[in-house]
């Protein structure tokens, strides 16, 4: 591959960030595109004097909150605007041919053969009523002339390529017969059978799994590297554009007003935006006892909303008159750093995350040295579902099997703490959740809140049991009427459960708003005039209207932006301090997990691997699941690396559970037989911290611990000390 390789020394690892050779030719360039949509209020400008190049064997990020326009930049690339969508402005070059100029005949071959795309969406890319097979190897039917057989043995080799184990069977499943993790490997696998120039990824990771993240991260990396393609990469992960990337284009409003190396973008940001994104992420070396994160403040604007100077300039800190008055061209700082700021050069000696503000919060662990009160107690719960084989023959033998979704877990979680539960997609935690807040009917086990039982489902629960445990969702979509008002729905819950009179509800609606960041205004609002992390907040003051001791959260945080995400985790952590709330908080981002929990348990396949105290389970020794989960989080730096652990294979099925140690058929560590005859046993760490593993202590994965690197690295880019630091 092109290009001379820039080391930078990370910890004990070499890390090798590929900048490719100046003197090639761009593959693709833009240069000052604009694009509007035509509605019925006129011509809306979503993007906005945008220009970059890609080199062959060069990856190019594009990151960005929602609606910034990062994904209009790459329609436009291959003209799928849209009837209402077009480009007034700019130019694009691919190989040197005007893409502006070419027909749609013309443009449908380059798609095809050159240019490659693959969506956030699987499923929405493939034909749901056509088996795998058909679609890959109409790929080469139709854009490279293949025979049958050919394109056959071609896909089936694209499949292996892609790490799909088995994949002549995966030829003839239909997609809804593939995880999702699979899908996506299937619509990869079909961009690159036509051997593209350029690839273009949008969001290609969001709904994965941190492992199968990891994989397809791994892959997309390895296919770039082998075939010099270049890769365009859209998200707003910027975990992902630090493992993946050489450089970066940061987007706000429809404008691009930063672009540098990856390495600059992360050491030296050089515009506000960028660096209030950084200040953002919560990192795996931080709690919620080190600092408070530091969202930005305000919304994007509109598409259609003309502002006279910086679009950025009503949520800067940094912003002047001047910024109000006069909108600042993207301009050169250093060798292939430009930013579209006034003060780049003062945001640049900031640098770095920034300070962290001290929060006052303090553990609620302990109290004189005694641990607090247990607020709700699981012992060995079950949710198993029933599921009849389909066929004659099956139903007269009445063959029934179970789903294990939740099989045996036993936690406590303590008044005022919070408990972070992790694990892939199936591992059983939201049935967990959903077990203990009486919307599934457990099979065994009891749950015991504020010593009481309320192991029955919610309709057997008394009604002060209902008020004492309240549930957030990951959807708040799925759970607020759209025909009522935020008010209306507050207040309902404030008469029904928190037993206020309506002479007053009004005025405590009124302050749970303020509580969750809101004003006033909000009350008559509804649901369809609310952004998402502003439906968020909404859910979130329903459920504490009813001041609940327990309050449990189900992955809230998944579908927001990153600083609508810092500002939803700095809410919780007022709440938990002001209200003392116990919660149990569900996620996959194992960074936000680090950051709000007190407590972490680790569940894989209905069970339980490891738990303890945060800060033991983010160190070794490691279960090797919980090693294969760290070493798989995309850290948002460049020159960090921790030791690659992949898991092969796909999850089991729930239906059929392994026997002995559900995490033998993946571990990368497996003692032998003993994992597939017996259940692990328990292996006590230090107080309170378990893993459940046939290996002993001193056998178990000891590698350097993932949240101190993390730590350092934040600490390097902040110009903090820490000792044994990255040094680049």
């Amino acid at each position: 591959m092109k290009g001379r390789p820039h080391q930078v020394q990370a910890r004990d690892q070499r890390v090798t960030v590929h900048q490719p050779a100046r003197d090639e030719p761009p593959l693709i360039e833009v240069d000052g595109l604009a694009v509007s949509y035509r509605t019925r209020r006129g011509d809306v400008r979503a993007v906005r004097d945008v220009s970059f190049s890609v080199r062959r064997g060069e990856s190019f990020g594009i990151v960005g909150e929602s609606g910034s326009g990062k994904s209009t930049v790459a329609f436009s690339l291959v003209n799928f605007l849209g009837a209402g969508g077009r480009i007034t402005q700019g130019r694009l070059t691919f190989q040197g041919r005007d893409l502006r100029s070419l027909d749609d005949r013309e443009l449908a071959r380059l798609r095809g053969r050159h240019i490659a795309m693959v969506y956030q969406d699987p499923s929405l890319a493939l034909n749901p009523s056509l088996r795998v097979g058909e679609q890959l190897m109409e790929v080469l039917e139709i854009h490279r002339a293949a025979g049958r057989e050919e394109a056959r043995r071609a896909s089936i080799e694209m499949l292996r390529r892609v790490h799909i184990p088995d994949p002549e069977t995966v030829m003839t499943r239909f997609p809804h017969q593939l995880s999702g993790g699979q899908q996506q490997r299937v619509v990869i696998a079909m961009a690159l059978l036509s051997d593209p120039s350029l690839l273009i990824l949008d969001e290609p990771t969001t709904a994965l799994d941190v492992t199968v993240e990891a994989a397809v991260l791994d892959l997309v990396d390895e296919l770039r590297r082998e075939l010099d393609a270049a890769v365009i990469y859209i998200t707003h992960d910027l975990g992902v554009v630090a493992r993946v990337c050489d450089t970066v284009g940061v987007m706000y409003a429809g404008e691009m007003v930063e672009r540098a190396p990856v390495v600059d973008i992360f050491r030296r940001p050089a515009h506000p935006y960028t660096l209030g994104l950084l200040r953002c992420l919560p990192d795996l070396g931080r709690s919620k006892y080190s600092g408070t994160l530091t969202p930005i403040p305000g919304h994007v604007p509109r598409p259609d909303e003309e502002l006279a100077g910086c679009r950025f300039a009503p949520r800067c800190p940094y912003a002047t008159e001047r910024c109000h008055g006069e909108s600042p061209a993207l301009r050169q700082l250093d060798d292939g750093h430009l930013a579209r700021c006034h003060w780049a050069e003062k945001v640049q000696e900031d640098g770095g995350r920034g300070p962290v503000v001290a929060s006052p919060l303090r553990s609620a662990g302990s109290r004189n040295g005694e641990p607090a009160p247990v607020t709700l107690d699981v012992k060995q719960l079950k949710a198993y579902y029933r599921q009849e084989e389909s066929g004659i023959v099956a139903r007269l033998r009445k063959n029934v099997r179970y789903v294990k979704a939740v099989d045996g877990v036993s936690l406590t979680l303590r008044q005022g703490c919070t408990l972070g539960i992790v694990g892939e997609s199936g591992c059983g935690k939201s049935t967990l959740a959903r077990t203990i807040a009486g919307l599934e009917r457990p099979t065994e086990g009891t749950i015991r809140l504020l010593g009481g039982d309320v192991t029955a489902p919610v309709e057997q629960r008394s009604f002060a049991d209902i008020r004492r445990l309240q549930m957030v969702f990951q959807h708040p979509d799925s759970t607020l009427n759209p025909s009522f008002s935020v008010g209306y729905q507050i207040g309902r819950a404030l008469q029904k459960l928190g037993g206020v009179p309506g002479s007053r509800v009004k005025d405590e609606v009124v302050r749970l708003l303020q509580a969750v960041k809101l004003n006033a205004s909000y009350y008559d609002r509804l649901p369809h005039q609310l952004s998402g992390g502003e439906k968020q907040r909404v859910a979130i003051a329903r459920a504490i209207a009813a001041r609940p001791e327990v309050l449990i959260c189900d992955e809230p945080l998944s579908a927001l932006d990153v600083s609508v995400q810092a500002a939803i985790i700095n809410l919780l952590v007022e709440i938990q301090r002001e209200y003392g709330m116990s919660i149990l908080f569900i996620a996959h981002d194992l960074s936000v997990v680090r950051y709000l929990s007190d407590d972490v348990a680790i569940m894989y396949l209905g069970n339980v691997c490891e738990m303890g105290p945060a800060e033991a389970v983010f160190a070794p020794p490691y279960h090797p699941y919980t090693e294969a989960l760290l070493s798989a989080i995309p850290l948002p730096d460049p020159t960090l690396r921790p030791k690659p652990v992949r898991l092969d294979g796909q999850v089991p099925s729930a239906l059929n559970p392994p026997p002995g140690c559900p995490f033998h058929t993946r571990c990368p560590h497996k003692a032998g037989d003993i994992c597939e005859r017996e259940v692990p046993p328990a292996r006590v760490s230090g107080e309170g911290h378990v893993i459940y593993c046939h290996l002993p202590l001193d056998e178990l994965p000891a590698q350097e611990p993932f949240a101190h690197a993390a730590a350092s690295s934040a600490a390097a880019s902040s110009g903090e000390k820490v000792p044994g630091g990255i040094r680049s």
